[in-house]
């Protein structure tokens, strides 16, 4: 039999740029007033050599790292294409990261270069002494930025003004690193995945059979192109099989159905947290009326679930996964509400206890894949072997994540291990405390975690509703009102220990709420948490 070769990113897209040139494959919403940034195959081709022999200008071998400090722009995917045509590989940082954290990922990642947008420049100014291994940087002038960028740096905008190179490059292999995504780092400092190019085209060519897409489908994500989501199941999907795509500059939940409507885009990626939060924007008139024929959610809380598909008249499709692999998804209408699905075809699961002894259906364990033809599941995190050992311990793919299987195969998430809120015995599902705080007309944004119990009980933890008012003036916020509202609506045992009032809850790049900042807050904001008046 002959080993069909994987294609890589570049490949791909020089192929569509011969067959389909002038076709419009990708489109940026940028909001605020200014005009969208489209992208047709040969524009993107074309860029990203005229990028590619920058990056070799600028002494950058195969095997180098250069990173991007971006938020969705048609030049980090212009950069990403130019990183296959040389081998090199670009690590993704979301633009607001600053400080000690973004000495620490540029250093760990050994970058030799920054493509930074002039809005994250400033951030990168004040550490670039740090990092003494960074020879250059190279800055994209937006809408959004200050309109100018700092003498040391080369614009992008004058690479783009030279010819085409007529030269060849050597494009990478499918088994070359294609990029470091660092993972979100909400316990500690983030680990950086190598992901290699196969893995990335795989994945990304699943997703219109997993999702049963249609052949007019027009995916959207508001999601971050350095989380591996809107990357891989929506830039990816759309680019490796050949479907355009709309992405908008950063997730914005009041523009959200007003960018679908647009654009005509038939489908969106929701995360966790997004959902609650777009769920409590307030109830319009027109709000089932929108082209969103399915939702591809992450984390659809139970609670609402049914209701979100009857207000904005779309269907769930759920799924689970990580950067680093695995994956299960739920049909539209298939299974029951709350499951996070069954484990795709090409992979094969356990669910085991702390000692590793897989646990019967109904009873909770962590998650854990391999291949399922038995061939052990290899993660590499750069310059950390001994946390890339721990996450294929035995061959198997360690999720971290506690899920619960019923007698029909579905599977349940119950909670990321060790932050499983557990109070009085029994175990608090914060969705339901989230729901009734988020149809609070008052109320922006929320999210429940939970700290260890004031009792001192091991293992009990006290509840905390991280609370984002929709009023800016935070003390008038009526926060005996929500205790009652809870009361009224909640079990006793589910009521938040505490209230704790925020102009914003602060996220990761995929949305994803950082309880250690939260907890932080607990300490140095004690004026901002609240109990109830009893």
């Amino acid at each position: 039999m002959v080993e069909t070769k994987i294609p890589v990113l570049c490949e791909l897209i020089a192929d569509c740029a011969a067959k389909a040139p002038e076709r419009p494959i990708l489109t940026v919403d940028v909001g605020g007033g200014f005009a969208d940034e489209v992208r047709t195959y040969a524009q993107l081709w074309g860029n990203a050599r005229r990028l590619a022999k920058g990056l070799r200008d600028r002494g950058l071998e195969p095997g180098q790292h250069f990173a991007l400090l971006m938020a969705n722009h048609p030049e980090f995917v212009e950069a990403m294409i130019a990183a296959c045509l040389t081998g090199t590989v670009f690590v993704p940082i979301d633009p607001r990261t600053r400080g000690d954290k973004l000495v620490f990922m540029l250093a760990h990642a050994d970058c030799r270069g920054v493509i930074a947008a002039d809005y994250a420049v400033g951030n990168l100014a004040e550490i670039r002494s740090r990092v003494p291994d960074l020879t250059w940087v190279i800055g994209l002038e937006t809408q959004e930025g200050v309109g100018r960028t700092p003498e040391w740096t080369t614009t992008y905008a004058s690479l783009m003004k030279a010819e085409v190179p007529a030269t060849a490059f050597t494009p990478a292999s499918p088994d070359s690193p294609m990029q470091l995504l660092f993972t979100s780092g909400t316990t500690g400092d983030p680990k950086a995945i190598l992901m290699p190019h196969f893995r990335w085209v795989e994945n990304a060519s699943r997703v219109p059979l997993l999702c049963s897409w249609k052949a007019d489908e027009k995916p959207y994500s508001g999601l971050s192109l350095t989380h591996a989501n809107a990357q891989v199941l929506t830039l990816g999907a759309s680019l490796v099989n050949g479907v355009p795509c709309v992405l908008s500059r950063k997730f914005t939940k009041s523009r959200l159905w007003d960018v679908t409507r647009k654009h005509g885009c038939t489908t969106f990626n929701l995360l966790g947290g997004m959902t609650t939060a777009l769920y409590s924007e307030p109830q319009r008139p027109d709000d089932a009326d929108n082209p969103v024929r399915f939702v591809c959610s992450a984390g659809m809380p139970a609670a609402i679930w049914e209701n979100f598909e009857r207000r904005f008249n779309v269907q769930i499709l759920e799924f689970y996964g990580a950067a680093e692999g695995g994956m299960t998804f739920k049909p539209i209408g298939v299974g029951p509400v709350g499951s996070i699905g069954k484990t795709i075809p090409s992979l094969k699961q356990r669910i085991v206890d702390e000692q590793g002894r897989e646990v019967p259906r109904g009873e909770p364990g962590e998650l854990l894949f391999q291949e399922a033809n038995g061939q052990p599941y290899v993660v590499e995190y750069f310059r950390n072997p001994e946390a890339s050992a721990k996450k294929c311990e035995g061959g198997w793919l360690h999720m971290g994540d506690v899920v619960v299987e019923d007698q029909d195969g579905w599977l349940f998430f119950q909670y990321r291990m060790g932050s499983g809120i557990r109070r009085n015995g029994d175990f608090i599902n914060a969705a339901f405390i989230e729901k009734v705080i988020a149809e609070a007309p008052e109320v922006d944004d929320v999210y429940v975690y939970g700290i260890p119990s004031a009792n001192g009980v091991p293992g009990e933890k006290d509840v905390v509703a991280a609370v984002v008012p929709k009023d800016p003036d935070l003390a008038a916020f009526d926060v005996q009102g929500l205790y009652g509202l809870c009361r009224q609506k909640l079990e006793a045992n589910f009521v938040p220990s505490y209230i704790q009032v925020l102009s914003q809850i602060p996220k990761t790049a995929s949305e994803k709420p950082q309880d250690r900042f939260l907890v932080e807050a607990l300490e140095t904001n004690p004026g901002a948490v609240h109990t109830e008046a009893r």
